[in-house]
């Protein structure tokens, strides 16, 4: 296994890829096109990005970084902190149920998700609502067929 393994590597592209398309995300959001990594309407919208944690432990195999679920409503001011919240308990929930799933060939595996701390409600200065929750995600590169 060589360092370069881990470093094409990214729980972030798959927790995307997975939260995108997932039913009950899609359902909380109130419509399809509102998972991506960048923060655009429409709202409420969930972006999925590289979290400020995680241990990176020696850099091989298995390592565990962190992937903030971002959650934000309309600039207006809707929907209020309990329905992100909500959303936001929702996305984390489906990113566990990653871990339950067959991994396509070729494709890096993620055999942990589980929160990094709390769920924080943390307005943008302009007023903006947002909710952040970080998961920390155990992932590995794909399994070596003998």
């Amino acid at each position: 296994m060589t360092g370069t393994e881990i470093a094409d590597v990214d729980p972030v592209a798959v927790l995307l890829a997975w939260l995108a398309k997932h039913p009950k995300v899609t359902a909380a959001l109130g419509g399809p096109g509102r998972v991506s990594g960048v923060r655009e309407a429409p709202w409420p919208h969930l972006r999925v990005i590289p979290g400020v944690g995680g241990d990176m432990r020696t850099l091989e195999w298995a390592t565990e970084p962190e992937v903030a679920l971002e959650v934000y409503g309309d600039p207006s001011g809707w929907p209020g902190p309990h329905a992100l919240r909500r959303i936001a308990l929702v996305a984390a929930l489906a990113a566990k149920e990653l871990v339950d799933e067959p991994v396509a060939p070729g494709q890096p595996v993620i055999s942990s998700v589980r929160p990094s701390g709390v769920l924080i409600d943390s307005p943008l200065a302009d007023g903006q609502p947002r909710h952040i929750f970080g998961l920390l995600t155990t992932i590995h590169p794909p399994q070596e067929t003998p």
